[in-house]
């Protein structure tokens, strides 16, 4: 009898994309990384509805132009657009722009919100996954690269790349 019939499934120590611990990526914001300084990242809970959910699966979400802000002690996720499920009409149908809440502990977010305040610090969403069969956010605490900073660090990513394939030459060359 296989592993999955045994009742082992999701005890995977590699999921899709090869995320660790069965964690699969539906979409990740590879745009933050580049406009922004990443200084602290959380994981936290997302609030949504039966059909985001099924839209999640099918992994139709858009990260772009999403942010995340604290409003009256709660954290917000702004811009996260989730298409409707096609099989879900009428009731069951969602916004697909609506704002969704974050679930954090009050400690936690009574921390960024001050750093966010105090700092000109964002709170960017970094990728949306599924833990556990739970829907999860990588959150970041970052600030704002200017356009000498970008090209900086493109330069400082390029010079990396090259060395490292000069490393990789050389060990082919001499041994």
């Amino acid at each position: 009898m296989s592993a999955a019939r045994k009742g082992e499934r999701g005890k995977s120590t590699v999921g899709a994309k090869g995320a660790p611990h069965g964690d699969r990526v539906v979409a990740s914001n590879r745009r933050a990384r580049h406009d922004y300084d990443i200084l602290e990242t959380i994981e936290c809970g997302l609030v949504l509805q039966g059909s985001e959910v099924k839209s999640l699966r099918a992994g139709r979400v858009s990260l772009q132009d999403t942010y995340a802000r604290v409003v009256d002690g709660e954290v917000w996720l702004f811009g996260l657009h989730i298409p409707p499920y096609a099989q879900a009409t009428g009731f069951g149908a969602h916004e697909p722009d609506r704002r969704r809440k974050l679930l954090l502990h009050r400690r936690q977010i009574d921390e960024w919100m001050g750093r966010t305040q105090q700092q000109a610090l964002t709170l960017v969403p970094l990728s949306v996954f599924f833990r556990d069969g739970r829907a999860k956010v990588e959150l970041a605490l970052a600030r704002g690269r200017r356009l000498y900073d970008k090209r900086h660090a493109i330069a400082t990513r390029d010079a990396a790349r090259e060395a490292a394939r000069e490393a990789r030459a050389a060990a082919r060359r001499g041994g």
